[in-house]
């Protein structure tokens, strides 16, 4: 059996050592200037690549910008950044994370959003990519942990609004230990490839990643719409485009999710109603 195999068997066991909180405990956020130019000093004072992960407001807000960004470099520790108050002002950081190796989980989820922020890598190891291509069936970040370091990570709020301020410090806890151990998994996972030969094909995948821009817009989004199977002529699809592309205006502009603007299943449910009047559009429930 191989080690991807006898990983995937030790999946369904009892579980790993719960990882509740950072080594070092989970530092302050980093608001200003002057604090992000004493942590960029920890970061080039330290060694080895950095672990860097980012939190997202999706399911709140309309654009997928990021609310925190995690570090983590072997001697200076964990370090959390609200980009928010900085408003730009991250040359420091820009300057010292365009000098390291970066260690990502899912680096295509984060990249985007890093990049407007003006956050390149110079080089990446996506450590979820790393692990398909080892053999593992399950690659999510509290899974590699588990089976590869033999911590499990408290997950449970991923999909909470990193928008809101003040961050709980809950939040930030979990958000901290995101990138606690994303350094030993690199290397773990380094190990793993190197014993199967494909450690050049991962730097291949990590590079394509890495250079893969933000991806097309997707060709009439508005076909997405959940619900729209049940929509079966050409005059209700166009009712079905005509309402997402208005919701989707106004969530732009106000920077809110667009199904907490109009939920899809209030679009689909008018255009079966298929009032007459705005008065009976507007008495429809959502």
């Amino acid at each position: 059996m191989s080690t991807a195999d006898q990983g995937a068997g030790s999946q369904d066991g009892p579980g790993g050592v719960p990882l509740t909180e950072p080594a070092g405990g989970t530092p302050p956020v980093i608001t200003d200037v002057a604090g992000l130019r004493e942590a960029c000093a920890r970061l080039a004072a330290g060694s080895g690549p950095i672990a860097v992960d980012t939190e997202r407001a999706s399911g709140y807000r309309y654009w997928p910008k990021a609310y925190l960004v995690q570090l983590r470099r072997e001697g200076a520790g964990t370090l959390l950044v609200d980009p928010i108050p900085l408003d730009g002002e991250l040359a420091p950081l820009a300057e010292i994370l365009g000098a390291h190796e970066w260690v990502l989980h899912a680096a295509s989820q984060d990249l985007p959003c890093l990049a407007e922020l003006g956050l390149h890598p110079p080089a990446l190891f996506d450590t979820e990519l790393a692990g398909r291509l080892a053999g593992y069936e399950r690659v999510a970040l509290g899974t590699l942990v588990e089976t590869l370091l033999g911590y499990r990570l408290e997950k449970g709020h991923s999909a909470a609004d990193w928008s809101r301020r003040p961050l709980p410090a809950e939040w930030l806890n979990y958000a901290a230990l995101d990138v606690e151990l994303l350094v030993p998994l690199r290397g773990k996972l380094e190990a793993e490839l190197a014993g199967q030969g494909k450690l050049d094909w991962a730097h291949q995948e990590f590079e394509a990643a890495r250079t893969a821009g933000p991806p097309a817009p997707r060709a009439e989004p508005w076909r997405r719409t959940s619900g729209i199977h049940k929509i079966k002529t050409a005059r209700g699809l166009a009712a079905v485009r005509a309402l997402w592309e208005e919701r989707d205006a106004l969530a732009r502009g106000r920077d809110r999710a667009p199904g907490r603007v109009l939920p899809d299943s209030a679009i689909v449910n008018a255009v079966l109603a298929d009032p007459r009047t705005d008065a009976e559009l507007r008495a429809l429930p959502v």
